[in-house]
């Protein structure tokens, strides 16, 4: 959807029929947050690409507000053909939920958190780690609505380097950021369609062990460029990078 659209609220599932009712944090966060009105125009999306402009008939305020919504159009956006996975390191801080936020704005279909032998921070089985899941599902949820997207790319329970090296053996391309490989992104041959993993390693770095574990499973080292970016930027780079590169901006 173009930047110009209005802005973007989430529901489970988007109903049918001209009218929709918008309730729950959703509506707190369109009457109270941003002081919608009726008469303004809004766009419900259901987060898997079904999204629909409304117009606000009525605001229902109180504790609970409800918006009445009256359907202008209706639309379906497919996923690309080349969907990219960004397997992001966890990393320390909050470095971790800036590279979600950025990689969700910068168009990555799904993420995988991934437990590289240098990450700093350990997401522990249990209430932690699952706290911790839920903080980069929420930002990236919070960062496809302000990129104006009809997809929320989910964020998936964190994998090993094992996981991790299963699921590039499936992709349809595998590729790991390393400032040291020889090979630039700008140089391979992408395919037009299936699943490109994209292997973003934590502040530290990837080990020799963790590199020679995904290449063997057909992943390939690459870089994107001759500076050294952060964890947190990597991934939203190089997605501008297959953008350009590939169908997926046209």
């Amino acid at each position: 959807m173009p930047a110009t659209t209005p802005p973007v609220f989430l529901v489970g599932e988007l109903p049918a029929g001209p009218h929709v009712v918008l309730d729950g944090e959703e509506a707190r966060h369109a009457s109270t947050v941003r002081r919608m009105r009726a008469g303004e125009r809004l766009v419900v999306s259901d987060g898997r690409g079904a999204a629909a402009e409304c117009v606000i008939a009525e605001v229902r305020p109180g504790r609970d507000p409800v918006l009445d919504l009256e359907v202008v159009r209706r639309w379906s956006e497919e996923p690309p053909a080349l969907r990219v996975v960004v397997a992001q390191a966890l990393a320390k801080g909050d470095r971790g939920e800036l590279a979600v936020e950025l990689a969700t704005e910068a168009g990555a279909d799904e993420i995988l958190p991934w437990r590289a032998e240098r990450s700093v921070v350990r997401w522990e089985e249990g209430p932690r780690g699952a706290k911790a899941l839920a903080r980069w599902q929420n930002t990236a949820r919070a960062a496809a609505k302000q990129a104006r997207r009809a997809w929320v790319p989910p964020v998936r329970s964190p994998v090993t380097t094992k996981e991790l090296a299963e699921i590039a053996s499936r992709a349809a391309c595998a590729v790991v950021l390393e400032g040291t490989a020889d090979a630039r992104l700008t140089e391979l041959e992408l395919p037009a369609g299936g699943d490109l993993l994209l292997v973003v390693g934590p502040e530290g770095g990837i080990t020799d062990g963790e590199l020679a574990s995904l290449t063997s499973a057909g992943a390939v080292g690459v870089r994107l460029g001759p500076t050294v970016l952060r964890t947190s930027t990597a991934a939203a780079v190089a997605l501008g990078a297959l953008g350009a590169m590939t169908s997926r901006w046209r």
